[in-house]
C-alpha cells in the first residue's frame, strides 16, 4: 500500500510563514508529480501548487510569489514553503501524488489525510 503523510500545519499570524511536508511511503516504484491542494469547509478542494518529476512547477495565481514547492526524490518528500500568509490561506491542506506502485504499470492518485493551516491575528 502507498501512504501520504502531511506534517507542519498549525496557526500563524498574518504575514507569517509555515512549511508543510508530505512523505510518500509504502510499496513505491516511482513518484511522478506531487502537488498540494487546499479546502475550506463548504467549498471545493482547490489546486495550490505542483511539481513534476522533472522539476516543472505550477502555482495557483493566489499563491504565486508567496509559496514555493520543492521535492526530495531520494526521500519521496514534497515541501510547501508558505510565506506572507493571509487569513485567506486558512484551509486544510492536502498532499497529492501520482505514484506507481511496485509491480504496477501505471500511476495511481493518492491523497494525504490533510493538515490544518490557520492564519489569524
Amino acid at each position: 500500500q502507498v501512504q501520504l503523510m502531511e506534517s507542519g500545519g498549525g496557526s500563524v499570524q498574518p504575514g507569517g510563514s509555515l512549511q508543510l511536508s508530505c512523505t510518500a511511503s509504502g510499496n513505491i516504484f516511482k513518484v511522478d508529480s506531487m502537488a498540494w491542494f487546499r479546502q475550506i469547509p463548504g467549498k471545493q478542494r482547490e489546486f495550490v501548487a505542483s511539481m513534476s518529476l522533472g522539476g516543472i512547477t505550477d502555482y495557483s495565481d493566489s499563491v504565486k510569489g508567496r509559496f514555493t514547492i520543492s521535492r526530495d526524490d531520494a526521500k519521496n518528500i514534497v515541501i510547501l514553503q508558505m510565506n506572507r500568509l493571509s487569513p485567506e490561506d486558512t484551509a486544510v491542506y492536502y498532499c497529492n501524488g501520482q505514484i506507481t506502485k511496485s509491480h504496477s504499470r501505471y500511476p495511481s492518485e493518492y491523497w494525504g489525510q490533510g493538515t490544518q493551516v490557520t492564519v489569524s491575528s
